[in-house]
């Protein structure tokens, strides 16, 4: 997409006039187009997690080869939602359409479409809640003109349609949620819809195979135990090659310490392998200089959940290979890598799914003392959380200087940083491992952070006009800095963010580069016995060490 539409010319399709007509009108909004929607889940992956009506479909096709009962499907599901999840039932009545999230959605910001606003996308499935739930729209559709008056419509193939289009073009990433004034979880909508399109068949393949790999594999790449090892250890060898040290890593060593776990993104997808490569570096100093006792797992390989993006009980049964093998293991608690959705089901979701994790203990850092009690129920504590208290004690010998030709920016990923809290960390260890560290506009970070504009598991390859337009909001914020400060590097926590960011960049913003905080740790990081270096874990020469050698 980036060489067939340029950047001036995807601005130039942006038209936030709205629209003449009715919004319920659905002739407009199911034109179903390339480059605005991802590829259906192909059938063996909807198989191997034993979801209904698994077939080969395509959405440009008119026939979806639905269910001969999908509409009562689609009813039921509806029904047992709204009895089970009171927060589902709260949403679809207490809304006001103030207005107030219309703004606020990078892909209403990025497309013009009004259907993109958070407000007017739930009222999509909300008209068909109070066509056939809500006792206040069934009295008002007993008069002339009062179905049209409730905003209620019966479901119909083409509302279907247009429910998949719409709620695929949504990252669950919340910030509408920060600025409505009843705390309305736009993302819980989007959850409900795809969890009944789950019911039909209908998931999206980027969503439904990672899926399946990690329900068969334990992780989303489908890496294989032998295939994961192998891979660390290149890792292995290439910081050897760097520092002359040897950072080879413990796998399902029973009775350590800690259980280390990350997304999988991060041993098999650049720029996340030079941010594993900065964790292989971090342990390695910890353990020499503290004896600390770090495993990994080549079967507890991911520690991302692309079960969020499908279903309740799908994001359960993959949480819970995590704790299965902290148990198996008899580690003490679990540290978990830089990632997005995987922090927001540890955080807001695993007590209530697969734990108390009372089997293990109240996380507590060996080396510094520390309690971590935000963790005292999950057992599970985010690394930079545990590299900022490292720093905050003074455990590790930082050299700065390495990281001198990186200019940098913080991009707050949405789920640590709404769903979790996450905010003083990371920047905190970003200033003590660099000298140049700039924020965006106070409107788009922190809380009010914009996504990325393309997870949800959404970071697909054929959707990359929706993707580039919801990463406009982003991509602007970083410009400014870019243009003001110089920034030249765009950190962060995710692994999503990791592979999304970086082609945004490559559109938006082509002379920023992607890093992952542990990456800038790694660089910094003085390893005992360790050889002079002269280039980072890009293989770039770092700036004023090449020419010491000169000397």
């Amino acid at each position: 997409m980036s060489n067939e539409i340029k950047p001036d010319e995807l601005l130039n399709k942006i038209d936030y006039a709205p629209a003449s007509g009715n919004w319920m009108d659905t002739t407009g909004s199911v034109q179903i187009r390339p480059g605005m929607y991802c590829y259906a889940a192909k059938a063996e992956s909807v198989q191997t997690l034993s979801l209904p009506n698994a077939r080969p479909w395509n959405p440009l096709e008119e026939d979806w080869k639905l269910p001969d009962n999908w509409q009562e499907i689609i009813f039921q599901a509806m029904k047992e939602r709204l009895e089970r999840f009171r927060t589902f039932k709260v949403f679809m009545d207490i809304c006001v359409r103030c207005g107030a999230c219309a703004d606020k959605c990078h892909f209403f910001l990025g497309t013009g479409d009004p259907k993109n606003m958070p407000v007017l996308r739930a009222e999509l499935l909300r008209s068909v809640y109070r066509n056939d739930f809500s006792t206040a729209a069934k009295i008002l559709s007993k008069i002339p003109g009062g179905k049209a008056l409730a905003g209620a419509r019966p479901m119909t193939l083409s509302v279907l349609k247009e429910w998949w289009y719409y709620f695929f073009q949504c990252t669950e990433c919340r910030r509408c949620s920060v600025f409505c004034p009843y705390g309305i979880d736009t993302a819980e909508i989007t959850i409900m819809a795809r969890e009944i399109f789950n019911l039909l068949g209908l998931n999206i393949d980027w969503i439904a195979t990672p899926v399946s790999n990690c329900f068969k594999t334990g992780n989303h790449l489908g890496i294989q135990p032998h295939a994961f090892k192998d891979m660390l250890e290149f890792f292995v060898e290439d910081i050897e090659s760097l520092t002359g040290v040897n950072c080879t890593p413990q796998f399902q060593k029973k009775g350590a310490d800690i259980l280390f776990i990350t997304p999988s993104g991060d041993v098999f997808a650049d720029p996340g392998t030079y941010t594993c490569q900065g964790y292989l570096i971090l342990f390695k100093y910890l353990k020499d200089k503290y004896g600390l006792d770090v495993t990994w797992s080549t079967y507890a390989s991911e520690g991302g959940n692309f079960g969020f993006f499908t279903s309740h009980e799908t994001m359960k049964r993959l949480n819970a290979k995590m704790y299965a093998e902290a148990r198996r293991l008899g580690v003490k608690w679990i540290l978990g890598g830089e990632c997005g959705h995987m922090w927001r089901v540890i955080h807001q979701y695993m007590d209530t799914m697969n734990g108390p994790a009372d089997f293990l203990e109240i996380p507590k850092n060996p080396i510094t003392g520390t309690v971590f009690e935000n963790a005292a129920s999950t057992k599970m504590v985010h690394i930079t959380e545990f590299t900022a208290d490292l720093i905050k004690h003074g455990k590790l010998e930082l050299d700065k200087s390495r990281n001198a030709d990186r200019i940098v920016t913080f991009h707050d990923s949405c789920n640590p940083a709404r769903g979790m809290g996450l905010l003083d960390e990371p920047r905190y260890v970003i200033q003590n491992v660099c000298d140049n560290f700039y924020e965006m506009p106070p409107n788009t970070i922190r809380e009010q952070t914009f996504c990325c504009g393309s997870g949800s598991g959404l970071n697909a390859g054929e959707n990359m006009e929706l993707r580039m337009a919801g990463a406009l909001p982003r991509a602007n914020a970083l410009k400014y800095v870019h243009k003001k400060f110089g920034v030249n590097t765009l950190g962060t926590i995710c692994a999503i963010d990791r592979a999304t960011l970086t082609t945004m960049c490559e559109y938006w913003v082509p002379d920023v580069q992607v890093y992952g905080v542990h990456e800038l740790v790694g660089n910094a990081l003085i390893l005992p016995g360790e050889k002079k270096r002269t280039e980072n874990l890009r293989l770039e020469p770092m700036t004023g060490f090449e020419e010491e050698d000169d000397e």
